[in-house]
């Protein structure tokens, strides 16, 4: 039985400049041959910037969508399926941000397995916009200076 928790508590991790938070790797995840069905590496991405948010912008989705009626879609994402995880591992999920612009954040994430090992990687272009009409807004000065604390030099 693995003894660490299905999800640590996120946190920025000073060393690195990342954006950290552990992930187990589900049965749900999993295709019949027990690793992860590559879509659900997306779906760990998203999670990963949702919890970003909550913890290093302060900023949890409810407000962003709901109280304010922004949106943080992804607008670009390529992606590197590295090496397979297989299910009951817990995956360190990293979020490097590269660059904040006028409305826009691109950043880099990684999962890496329990020996360190990257299993999957991308490039990500995030965009916040007004849901009412579409269109990208420009990030609130507060938070903007949340976000560029966690800007890593490529």
């Amino acid at each position: 039985m693995n003894d660490q928790p299905a999800v640590s508590p996120a946190r920025q991790a000073a060393d690195q400049g990342s954006f950290q938070t552990r992930v187990l790797v589900r049965f749900s995840d999993c295709d019949p041959a027990g690793i992860v069905f590559y879509p659900r590496y997306l779906e760990m991405f998203n999670n990963l910037v949702e919890d970003w948010c909550r913890e290093g912008w302060r900023y949890g989705f409810d407000e962003i969508v709901v109280k304010q009626g922004w949106g943080l879609p992804t607008v670009r994402l390529e992606v590197d399926f590295v090496a397979p995880s297989r299910l009951g591992e817990v995956l360190t999920a990293s979020l490097f941000v590269r660059k904040v612009g006028n409305s826009s954040i691109q950043a880099q994430i990684v999962l890496a397995g329990p020996d360190h090992s990257t299993r999957v990687r991308g490039n990500v272009v995030l965009v916040l916009i007004d849901r009412r009409d579409g269109k990208s807004r420009p990030f609130p000065e507060g938070l903007r200076d949340r976000i560029a604390s966690f800007v890593i030099p490529a």
